[in-house]
């Protein structure tokens, strides 16, 4: 596959009945043994138990079976004949992928009842055997030999997707601008497949925004299905023209709502789902939540070689959907009505979202960096996560990383790999105290990273250009040990200190500590459950707060442990107990 693609023209729509070129699939472009994976054959045998879920049908040459924007789109196995995977855009139809005899149709979108990205249309005569979507779910979650080959399927079709930029979704932005940053963040996070085209770089710029009838002023522009611009759209106007929540009914009652997709949220998520409750998940943002801005978690069990956060987040994120599990993005939870049953989650868009038993797993986000004109520069130079994105933007320049856990560690050691030096700011004596020592220790050993002890930075510097586009220039920073103010022309800053817990919309609903994080179980005081007038006979379970029926887990619960580790363990014992609540 070659740059990115143009975005298609609302006014002259594909005919259905064009031929796709006749080329070569060219999602099929992984080694073999990969492309094996992305396309398996099943067995006639394996065709019959898929068969037992759904209906056996013929199908006519030119049929189309599935059109881009479709939503609650069915699962296909081909019996016989041919199905196409085309992709639309600029008037042109492209072939994705041909699907034969034993091969099986639909991406991760397809589990999840998202729009479809691509048409499926038949080649010949032929038949397929069609499963809606809850007869994919039971399938994938009865079948562990198909769900295997299935759900492998999915994810690597997924990947070469998103590598190829082959999804709806064209951004024209610059690096220059923080929008940007912004809007290819919240697509990345989100697993969503798009083309990216660059307004300093790539030819041909001046073209796509006369016909589309913007300009440089209006970016980020995101084209929308080849139908919709977007000229700096929200994330909530981005999710809404792709439609993530399309197929989620946020008024039903549910069992379980969780509010926050970090690896806490999401562990519950996946025991919850799996275990038979109906499960919602509401996230001001993406899946993942801080974690999802690591670079690479190495101490994290299962995983020698280390995996990023990102990628964690996207299985858990699908896992979560195998079991049925809905996830909402982005939706900010704005209040807990707590003085009724069912609990109602109030979000800052939409209808209330009514529970049995509520999960908080909104964890803490970094605080902001106190430094002047700190606020002016973020996406513009200071970044609060540094992931593969962030490290292009800075690929043989000199970066500061502020911080000293485990984030700042993991940040450093990413960066070193393709900045030109990295100079790591911390307020302690050094890194020992609060720091994982293999990360200590690979610190010490990199030629290109300086650790500044009892250091701060007091001053961020930048211009503006007459577009209105601002980045940072320049680093100014205090040595702790000779109280000299050092100047470094530097044009990057990851900050990553401290913790401040995402609390502020329970509205004193529930008892917190004096650094506003959620008490639970043992923490509670008397005192905490008289004013709260806890109202059960026996005392809060270990992760319930002072609402029955109420759970705190994750970053977000005072005294937890910082880890992913710890989050997800105590996602999945909030489940344990969120039984008991029902039961009650």
């Amino acid at each position: 596959m070659t740059g990115p693609a143009t975005p298609a023209d609302p006014t002259t729509p594909a005919d259905p009945t064009t031929p796709a070129p006749p080329v070569e699939p060219i999602i099929a472009t992984p080694s073999e043994a990969n492309r094996e994976a992305m396309f398996p054959v099943l067995t006639a045998a394996q065709l019959a138990r898929v068969a037992a879920h759904g209906t056996e049908r013929r199908t006519t040459a030119g049929e189309v079976l599935v059109e881009v924007g479709d939503t609650d789109v069915p699962f296909f196995a081909v019996s016989a004949g041919e199905l196409e995977v085309l992709r639309l855009f600029s008037g042109t139809v492209t072939r994705v992928a041909l699907h034969g005899p034993g091969n099986f149709t639909g991406e991760v979108n397809t589990l999840a009842g998202r729009r479809s990205m691509t048409r499926l249309r038949a080649v010949q005569p032929g038949a397929v055997i069609e499963l809606g979507h809850d007869g994919l779910l039971a399938l994938v979650q009865t079948d562990a030999e198909l769900s295997e080959i299935i759900m492998r399927a999915f994810i690597l079709r997924r990947v070469e997707l998103f590598a190829q930029g082959l999804g709806d979704v064209v951004l024209v932005g610059s690096e220059h601008c923080s929008g940007t940053l912004r809007v290819r963040e919240f697509l990345i996070r989100n697993n969503h497949p798009y083309a990216y085209i660059d307004l300093d770089r790539d030819d041909g710029v001046e073209e796509l925004l006369d016909h589309f009838h913007v300009d440089a002023a209006d970016v980020p522009i995101v084209i929308c299905r080849g139908e919709v611009v977007l000229r700096n759209p929200s994330n909530r106007q981005i999710a809404e023209c792709l439609g993530f929540n399309d197929a989620i009914d946020q008024g039903q009652v549910r069992d379980l709502v969780i509010v926050g997709a970090g690896p806490g949220g999401l562990a519950a998520a996946v025991y919850g789902a799996s275990e038979g409750l109906d499960v919602l998940v509401v996230d001001a943002t993406s899946p993942g939540g801080q974690a999802a801005a690591s670079s690479r978690i190495e101490n994290y069990l299962g995983f020698p070689t280390g995996i990023s956060g990102q990628e964690l987040a996207a299985r858990a994120y699908t896992q979560a959907e195998k079991f049925g599990a809905h996830v909402a993005v982005p939706r900010r939870a704005r209040r807990l009505a707590c003085d009724r049953r069912p609990y109602l989650v109030e979000l800052d868009d939409g209808p209330p979202v009514p529970a049995r038993v509520v999960i908080i797993a909104t964890g803490a986000v970094y605080r902001r960096l106190g430094a002047d004109e700190a606020g002016r520069f973020e996406g513009a130079g200071v970044y609060y996560g540094a992931t593969g994105m962030e490290a292009q933007l800075c690929r043989g320049e000199e970066v500061v990383v502020v911080g000293g856990g485990n984030s700042a560690g993991q940040a450093t050691v990413f960066l070193a790999d393709t900045a030109k030096h990295v100079h790591l700011l911390v307020r302690a004596t050094g890194l020992a105290d609060s720091m994982s020592r293999y990360l200590v220790r690979r610190i010490e050993g990199m030629p290109n990273v300086t650790l500044h002890t009892r250091s701060e930075i007091v001053a961020l510097e930048g211009t503006s250009t007459p577009e209105g586009q601002t980045h940072l220039e320049r680093v100014r920073w205090r040595d702790g040990a000779t109280q000299a103010i050092e100047s470094h022309d530097i044009r990057h800053v990851f900050v990553m200190t401290g913790a401040v817990p995402s609390t502020k919309w329970l509205g004193g609903c529930l008892a917190l500590d004096e650094k506003g994080f959620v008490k639970t179980g043992a923490a509670l005081s008397a005192e905490d459950l008289a004013a709260a007038g806890w109202p059960m006979a026996r005392a809060p379970h270990l992760l319930e707060t002072s609402l029955p029926g109420v759970f705190a887990v994750g970053d977000v619960r005072s005294g937890s442990f910082k880890r992913v580790a710890s989050a997800v363990g105590e996602g999945a014992i909030a489940v344990a107990l969120v039984h008991q609540a029902l039961h009650e």
